[in-house]
């Protein structure tokens, strides 16, 4: 019997088929830029790395939906779906399975060994890459083991029938385990999936309709690409991608836990929270997290403060006094980093040390040279302190309270007096002083300080992103500049984030018009192009991982706020 299909159908050559809390996926992404033929378990602990390879007898048509992935052959099925975190099951009707090593050759220090267990009686394949175990236990029908206890280069593998029905479960773990049990059937962990992923977009968005297209398959970029706390990663977390972008960059998960927090705030906390359970000794928060690392050579910029505020705004979870401490006590040692160790003496405005802190590590606004005041950095700590500011006096910290508005208000009018030239923000060597003004979509960042600007200043920005607005979106570079490349990273594609953060800027300094502009054409954009890293601002095309959790929740974000103002005025 086949699962009848519900859900949103995907490729998988574009988003990788996970369940929600695995560290584990099934694409044909197995590298940066890699792509293979056939489909493979992959694994997201010490990294990316391909594990098994499936290959089904004959030719076969991939079908993907959130909680069902098919083979459908000539003569046959066969049908793959989630069974908890670190389990998958797998059954086959007139179709067969060859499971493979992905590596092919075993050295004591790299591949995988694959033996029979006589506890279990599963086929147990080791990796060192990972460090598991995945065991194969055969459910029904029978298999047939290649290569077990085979060292050096050898295929190995179990090779399942198309002549017979057959099921199996695959299993991640460490060491031991108890021989596989399951009360469930096939169809009951298809339906399973398909319930919990359904009341995942319900809480997500509830707002969704015939005009909001792609919601529900951002949903499940989100739902699929968030692991259970496992190694460094302290709490449930929305990872960028289960493609090679798989980690938490400590601005990333702002985005993510902005689109969670109306339906999910307590995932939508454990988002914000999580680089934080990382901050060093300085106050500073790491570059990036994931299973088997923490990554402190560059940092992010303080959107923190500015994502906070949104976050209470849109969450519908009261924040308790000792937890709303904590935020204080956080935020206030990320603060105090930049105050204290990126300003440079005598210099009002903190810097950035590459163009890797800003998150925009290419962007133009680095051409001139790397360590740079530059104007999103002050407008970013200007809003970071004046909610410091807000969350003193609500602690009843009234002297805190007002030396964060005291430093807030210097490092804005330092902002305004020493980078705004009256036409544009220009960015400066901390050093030399020396100003240079560029063509950047970063440079109009300041505009996130809305209702904070001048309104000529506010006014002028919004004329200026007019210059970065495709058909598309905002381009990180105008198309006329010469530094425009069309797969540029920061040097010309539309990226969420800009996106968010423009939109936002420009709402709250009543430029509603631009801002709205802003966000059909992203919106239109997500449902033409999907999810990418980011995209040709020229074209729409999808460039880079093409699975990205930031880009998701963008039009989430969009969409659901969109949706609510349109109800508003109904």
């Amino acid at each position: 019997m086949t699962v009848a299909p519900t859900g949103p159908e995907f490729s998988v050559r574009e988003i990788p088929f996970s369940h929600h809390g695995s560290w584990l996926s099934v694409s044909p992404v197995l590298a940066e830029h890699r792509y293979a033929d056939d489909l493979h378990l992959v694994s997201h602990r010490n990294g990316m790395h391909p594990v098994l390879r499936f290959t089904p007898s004959g030719d076969a048509t991939v079908t993907t939906r959130p909680a069902l992935l098919s083979w459908q052959g000539r003569t046959g099925r066969v049908e793959l779906t989630g069974a908890g975190p670190d389990t998958l099951r797998l059954r086959g009707r007139g179709a067969g399975l060859r499971i493979t090593a992905a590596a092919a050759t075993l050295t004591p220090f790299s591949g995988t060994y694959l033996y029979d267990d006589p506890v279990s009686r599963g086929s147990v394949f080791t990796s060192y890459e990972t460090g598991r175990r995945y065991r194969v236990t055969v459910l029904d029908g029978a298999a047939e083991t290649v290569g077990a206890q085979a060292l050096g280069t050898a295929e190995r593998g179990l090779v399942l029938p198309a002549d017979q029905p057959w099921e199996i479960a695959i299993e991640e773990y460490a060491t031991a385990r108890a021989p596989y049990l399951s009360s469930l059937g096939f169809e009951d962990l298809v339906d399973a999936g398909r319930a919990e992923f359904a009341a995942f977009v319900e809480a997500v968005a509830p707002w969704r309709d015939a005009e909001t297209p792609a919601a529900e398959l951002a949903a499940y970029v989100l739902w699929s690409a968030t692991v259970a706390p496992d190694g460094f990663v302290t709490r449930p977390a929305v990872l960028m991608s289960k493609h090679w972008m798989n980690k938490v960059w400590s601005w990333d998960h702002c985005f993510n836990a902005l689109a969670l927090a109306d339906g999910l705030p307590d995932l939508a906390w454990d988002q914000f929270h999580l680089p934080f359970d990382h901050q060093d000794p300085a106050g500073a928060l790491p570059d990036s997290v994931t299973h088997s690392e923490v990554l402190h050579n560059f940092v992010k910029p303080p959107i923190h403060g500015w994502a906070v505020r949104q976050l209470r705004r849109r969450s519908g979870r009261p924040v308790p006094r000792d937890e709303l401490a904590e935020i204080y006590r956080r935020l206030a040692r990320w603060s105090t980093f930049w105050l204290a160790h990126r300003r440079a003496p005598g210099r009002p405005l903190p810097h950035y040390q590459h163009g890797n802190d800003s998150g925009w590590d290419n962007a133009t606004t680095f051409d001139d040279g790397r360590v740079v005041e530059a104007p999103d950095l002050a407008a970013f700590l200007v809003l970071q302190l004046g909610h410091l500011a807000e969350l003193a006096t609500e602690l009843d910290r009234p002297e805190e309270a007002t030396r964060w508005a005291g430093v807030a208000g210097e490092v804005r009018d330092a902002l305004l007096s020493e980078l705004w030239t009256g036409e544009l923000f220009t960015a400066r060597d901390p050093v030399t002083g020396r100003t240079r003004s560029g063509t950047s979509l970063l440079d109009l960042l300041p505009v996130v300080l809305g209702a904070e600007l001048p309104p000529d200043v506010a006014a002028t920005l919004a004329r200026r992103a007019e210059a970065h607005l495709t058909e598309h979106g905002l381009a990180t570079e105008p198309l006329d500049s010469p530094h425009h490349q069309a797969d540029g990273y920061w040097r010309g594609p539309i990226w969420a984030p800009a996106t968010v953060l423009v939109e936002d800027g420009l709402r709250r300094a009543a430029h509603t018009g631009p801002a709205d502009e802003i966000s059909r054409r992203f919106r239109l954009l997500c449902e033409r192009s999907g999810f990418a890293e980011n995209f040709d601002a020229k074209t729409g095309a999808g460039l880079r991982d093409r699975a990205y959790t930031w880009t998701a929740s963008g039009y989430l974000l969009l969409a659901g706020d969109d949706r609510r103002r349109r109800a508003a005025r109904e």
